[in-house]
């Protein structure tokens, strides 16, 4: 069907809800093309779009939909119904809702469910599967997009996001749904268990194990925002029963779906910490910590010579892997079988730190999904989880969670600054000295906005032209070229190519002389098209040089394509 045979559906349903119904009749054509031209598809966080009516928004339908396929691939597994499936959301308009409607889906079906009383914490869905001993898990958010967004992540039993070769079976099982008006989810309640406190009670215990150094002094203040969202929890409890000293910004420890107390969701964007870093200065805290609003992700801003640095997730990374490494081996706790995980469009800074330290690196493609089906391997006697980061926030310290955890992530970061505010030392400083160490590391990225249809093509040709035209810089020799959709590496000085092995994905990465790199790789959860960049000087102002140049070069070729 086309766009306009497929709303028609739609209006033609007595039943249709009366807001979504109201949206349809006041849609033009460009509208009714945006809604109903494709579907909404799993990326990688998931399902993501935005909130309305049509097959390609988020709504009831959808995620009904979605949920019975989702019930229907489950149910092959043993005592899949019996095990049941855990479910969570975030504050977003309609999250809470959409948790219900997945849990009487999944009920009708026969599932027993154990459904969040109230909003809660990404992370602790992926730990509550475990805790559970659940056959899968959904979560309800979108992350850090902007208010008009909602999403839908799934888990496996072992707490992780569906890979792509098992997200491919659910996929199958929703697409064989032809009519998702008439989903059951209106029996079976009896067959839903609300959970919360024990629960948490139980995932911060297991949290607080990541402690390496309890008695370190934290006679400095913190300042938290959960921007709204799900770390309003209780992630700084967490932190004021371990002894740190937090001040949370109270304009944003509200459950807010209009997120109205901060310009920005996004803890990636400095924006987002002006209302924190204005409460730090009044206070005197040195450190802000900012969760995206379903707490999977850290941001941080740190006072430094009377100014407040705001840290990429590659710096925190690097920053806390390397007290890690240092503390656990001062401690004799080191594994010597130890793996550190990481994406392809993160800093190699935190690959040489961990080289360094003897653990073995794997990079995995964009998406925390992956690095969590890596630590699942580690179950089978390959090695020992020891850290798993990518580059937008987010990282893992345990694995007794799966997905990110900015709940850790806030743990470790605050013990790495006591630690080094006893040496008289702030984490821009100690950051300086691991750049001393091991060289000037610097990244950064270029999101290109392309919304809609035409928007969606763009980004195909500019993919396809480096894809398949060679391509030259001024200031830098590119040595070797991935090309993961076609899982070809091609070493581009002798001409020689050999197989990648990784899940075919639509990313193109190209290696430079001295340890640099670019990425090309549309966004899996927005409209848009994300261009990475990782250089490496001898100090910060050639570092800084080095990526501007190299973001300019790229750019150029990226603006050729019509």
């Amino acid at each position: 069907m086309n766009y306009l045979e497929k709303a028609e559906v739609w209006k033609k349903n007595k039943n249709l809800d009366p807001s979504l119904r109201k949206e349809l009749e006041e849609m033009d054509d460009k509208a009714l093309q945006e809604a109903f031209t494709t579907d909404l598809e799993f990326g990688t966080g998931g399902l993501r779009g935005i909130l309305g009516a049509g097959t390609n928004r988020m709504n009831i339908y959808i995620v009904s939909k979605a949920t019975l396929g989702f019930g229907r691939y489950l149910s092959q597994f043993k005592k899949a119904f019996k095990r049941g499936v855990a479910i969570s959301h975030d504050n977003r308009h309609q999250s809470k809702e959409f948790a219900r409607i997945s849990a009487e889906v999944l009920s009708t079906l026969g599932f027993k469910v154990y459904l969040f009383e109230d909003l809660r914490p990404t992370p602790e869905l992926s730990y509550a599967v475990r805790y559970f001993g659940c056959v899968g898990g959904i979560m309800i958010t979108a992350s850090h997009n902007p208010k008009e967004y909602n999403g839908y992540k799934i888990y496996d039993e072992s707490g992780c996001q569906l890979v792509p070769k098992d997200a491919d079976q659910v996929i199958a099982e929703i697409n064989k749904i032809e009519d998702y008006f008439s989903i059951d989810h209106s029996k079976h309640h009896n067959k839903i268990k609300y959970i919360g406190s024990k629960v948490d009670a139980a995932y911060i215990k297991e949290v607080k194990k990541i402690i390496l150094r309890p008695n370190l002094k934290k006679n400095f203040k913190l300042v938290y925002t959960p921007l709204h969202g799900t770390g309003q929890v209780f992630a700084a409890d967490v932190l004021k029963s371990v002894g740190y000293d937090v001040y949370p910004l109270a304009c944003q420890m509200t459950n807010d779906p209009d997120f109205s107390g901060v310009k920005t969701s996004n803890p990636e964007n400095k924006e987002a910490y002006d209302e924190a870093i204005a409460y730090a200065k009044e206070i005197g805290a040195p450190i802000v910590l900012a969760t995206d609003p379903d707490a999977d992700r850290l941001g941080i801003a740190v006072e430094h010579n009377g100014e407040y640095v705001l840290f990429t997730g590659n710096q925190t990374a690097s920053l806390v892997l390397d007290y890690i490494l240092r503390t656990r081996k001062e401690l004799n706790t080191l594994p010597k079988d130890g793996y550190v995980f990481t994406t392809n469009v993160s800093s190699t800074l935190p690959v040489a730190i961990a080289q360094r330290y003897g653990m073995k690196v794997e990079i995995t493609l964009t998406g925390f999904k992956f690095i969590g089906e890596k630590a699942r391997e580690m179950e089978n006697g390959k090695g020992t989880y020891v850290f798993g980061f990518e580059e937008s926030y987010g990282c893992l310290v345990s694995d007794c969670v799966r997905d990110k955890d900015s709940i850790q992530a806030i743990l470790m970061l605050c013990e790495t600054a006591a630690y080094y505010y006893e040496k008289n030392m702030d984490l821009v400083e100690a950051l300086n000295e691991i750049y001393e160490e091991y060289g000037y590391y610097k990244e950064g990225i270029t999101n290109i906005g392309l919304k809609g249809l035409e928007g969606a093509a763009k980004i195909k040709r500019i993919m396809e032209y480096f894809r398949t035209t060679e391509i030259a810089l001024k200031n830098f020799k590119i040595l070797a070229k991935d090309d993961v959709k076609l899982g070809v590496h091609t070493d581009l000085v002798s001409g020689e190519t050999s197989t990648i092995y990784l899940p075919s994905s639509n990313v193109i990465k190209y290696y430079l002389n001295d340890n640099m790199w670019f990425v090309l790789r549309p966004s899996g959860t927005e409209p848009k098209l994300k261009v990475y960049y990782g250089v490496v000087g001898n100090d910060h102002e050639s570092a800084n040089a080095k990526l501007e140049e190299l973001t300019k070069e790229v750019m150029a070729i990226v603006e050729k394509v019509e």
